[in-house]
């Protein structure tokens, strides 16, 4: 769906996350640049309780695992009805855990360009894997570490996603010059006001309003600054 905005076309987005943890998932995204994106209409970002689609007078959404193993499973049965009821034309389906894909700057400017999306957020030991073979489009992962619930890992996903869509940062250029739209180079070093801080002075090129010689500066400063902090991105 497309919205007019003083004449200025934006993408509209929805975003459907599947969670135990549904406040959990919302709280990080009312506030600030996410917060004014769903103000302006640019996002409908909603938190289902996935216990709504458990059946049962406890509405259980948890198993033990067949074959024995330590930790309970998130049951197929309402992880199939939620996506079931939620699943539009053209929506993509991803299941946030330990075991995805690492999510990339990258993965966030592809999958803002789609309409709709539903979040999957494991727990426990994660879903059946059922689910992940019919009706998981793609496995996220936010790093190589286990967290207590993927209602987390979706939030920390929609940011990053939302802020990319047009309109959503004000200027445009700004997605545009940060860290990992190279993906293989950091952002430089950034400075503000005063331009002398307890001895510590802001480089002088920044100040010399030569922009030839400050966008040297910045590129020379992000290999350095990436060679330090991240010498597994440099190819």
């Amino acid at each position: 769906m497309k919205l007019e905005s003083e004449n200025l076309k934006l993408f509209y987005m929805r975003i459907d996350i599947v969670t135990l943890f549904p406040e959990t998932a919302l709280a990080p995204l009312s506030e600030s640049i996410i917060g004014r994106a769903r103000g302006q209409q640019l996002i409908d970002i909603r938190a289902h309780q996935l216990r709504d689609w458990a059946e049962g007078k406890h509405r259980k959404t948890d198993e033990y695992l067949c074959g024995g193993g330590q930790g309970m499973l998130l049951k197929p049965e309402p992880l199939f009805a939620a996506v079931e009821e939620l699943r539009q034309e053209h929506s993509r389906v991803l299941l946030m855990t330990p075991q995805g894909s690492p999510f990339k700057q990258a993965d966030a400017r592809r999958l803002s360009k789609h309409e709709h999306l539903i979040i999957l957020c494991g727990h426990y030991e994660g879903v059946d894997h059922r689910v992940i073979d019919t009706l998981v489009d793609e496995e996220i992962s936010i790093g190589d570490y286990v967290l207590t619930n993927g209602a987390i890992a979706a939030a920390v996903v929609s940011d990053a996603i939302i802020r990319l869509l047009p309109g959503a940062l004000g200027d445009a250029r700004s997605s545009e010059e940060e860290s990992f739209t190279d993906p293989n180079m950091l952002e430089a070093p950034a400075y503000t006001k005063p331009n002398s801080f307890r001895g510590m002075d802001v480089p002088s090129v920044l100040l010399s309003g030569n922009h030839a010689a400050i966008n040297t500066w910045k590129k020379e400063q992000a290999m350095i600054r990436t060679r330090k902090n991240r010498p597994d991105l440099l190819p």
